[in-house]
């Protein structure tokens, strides 16, 4: 089996040494690039399984290089970056990245998050009408939910709600691009939407909704299916 090609973009020599590393005596081939350029370069000759991409690159923004990628490159983008603000995470999002640490991060938290893009990547191939989860079991096509085999009868709204999740696994969704999917355009300003509606899933289909293990809340941010 071929190893999972992994292009890190960022200006620190020792990060990227560091993540180097880390990647390859975890089974990844790693390729490094220290400017925006270089990186959409190297990417578009040689389309990797997945991309690191800092945010304070030395020629361009890393986001406007990650608006560059999502022109055309369609897999995983996890942007490492020191700026933790909620509106620089919330941009980052909403242009395209898949997920987002912040700097300083813990290499085990950042291995999990690739192995779930990695996963994500491969579903997105070879989507199933059908998903299973421990006791969660969907069928797409015939919209039917069942947990413990037993079926659960969900709204059309959560039903949707719910498959966006799915969909997105491991990926932290905005409250502005939920409600964008879910609802329409017009509707991206009502979160209170959202929280009722998370609230109501939540009560189907978590064994204790009061600490959910499949619907996560990213505080300020949206949310995670896990």
């Amino acid at each position: 089996m071929s190893k999972a090609e992994i292009l890190i973009i960022d200006d620190e020599p020792q990060i990227r040494k560091l993540l180097e590393i880390n990647l390859e005596s975890n089974g990844y081939k790693v390729w490094q690039a220290a400017t925006g350029k270089e990186g959409v370069i190297m990417a578009a000759n040689h389309p990797p399984e997945l991309i690191l991409l800092d945010i304070g690159l030395p020629d361009k923004s890393g986001h406007e290089i990650l608006k560059e990628l999502r022109a055309w490159y369609n897999k995983s983008i996890i942007i490492l970056s020191v700026q933790s603000s909620e509106t620089d995470i919330i941009s980052a999002l909403d242009n395209g990245a898949t997920d987002y640490l912040t700097k300083p991060f813990r290499t085990g938290e950042l291995l999990a998050r690739i192995r779930s893009c990695i996963r994500r990547n491969n579903s997105d191939e070879d989507k199933s009408s059908c998903f299973t989860s421990g006791d969660l079991n969907i069928d797409f096509v015939a919209r039917t939910v069942k947990k413990n085999n037993t079926i659960i009868k969900l709204t059309s709204t959560e039903f949707n709600l719910l498959s966006l999740f799915v969909r997105n696994e491991g990926r932290v969704l905005t409250h502005q691009f939920i409600l964008k999917e879910i609802w329409g355009v017009g509707y991206q300003t009502e979160s209170q939407y959202l929280r009722v509606f998370v609230a109501q899933l939540r009560k189907k289909i978590e064994e204790n909704p009061n600490q959910p293990q499949l619907i996560i809340t990213e505080s300020g941010v949206g949310y995670r299916f896990t």
